[in-house]
């Protein structure tokens, strides 16, 4: 099951880390409105769709792997490649803001800092600055149990008909 799990939320991890950087990558390309919107939305859905497609793609391949697996074998498989890919994604993403893309979100937190300057105390400012320095360590917890919940839930969900039941599995006609 380990091993199942490891290779489903590997790539269920980069999938999702791609998604960042490509989105990223959007951000900052110069889009107009409406087909930087548009981009965005169409990416995100096809994370999204393919995200739920892979993790019923590892939990019915790990089902007609091992015989024995029932509802809750499956629902386990998904919930350890939940917590497998919201690592991974959680670390990419800690990884991106606090030295990758570090540059970046400095300069959107000193432009928020800025507009917001004016109708905010020095104690709320500073706060926010000490938020800000912190967010990295923040953005990864957030992520981890956030994607976790995510995946467990869309686990949940799926393991409900994976592997699917046979109504007729008790039935026996020469009985009556």
């Amino acid at each position: 099951m380990w091993d199942t799990a490891a290779k489903a939320g590997l790539v269920l991890g980069a999938v999702s880390t791609a998604y960042m950087f490509i989105s990223q990558f959007l951000g900052t390309a110069q889009l107009s409105g409406f087909f930087g919107t548009l981009a965005g939305f169409v990416l995100w859905g096809a994370k999204f769709g393919g995200c739920i497609w892979l993790m019923m793609f590892f939990m019915k391949k790990f089902s007609s792997e091992n015989e024995a697996a029932d509802n809750s074998a499956t629902f386990r498989l998904g919930v350890l490649a939940s917590l497998l890919s919201a690592l991974i994604f959680a670390a990419a993403n800690f990884a991106n803001i606090a030295y990758i893309s570090a540059e970046f979100y400095q300069a959107q937190m000193e432009q928020v800092m800025q507009m917001m300057a004016s109708s905010l105390d020095a104690n709320t400012m500073s706060v926010m600055e000490d938020t800000m320095q912190n967010l990295p360590q923040m953005m990864f917890w957030y992520n981890l149990i956030y994607c976790f919940i995510f995946g467990t839930l869309l686990s949940f969900i799926l393991s409900r008909n994976i592997p699917s039941k046979d109504p007729f599995a008790g039935y026996r006609p020469d009985e009556q």
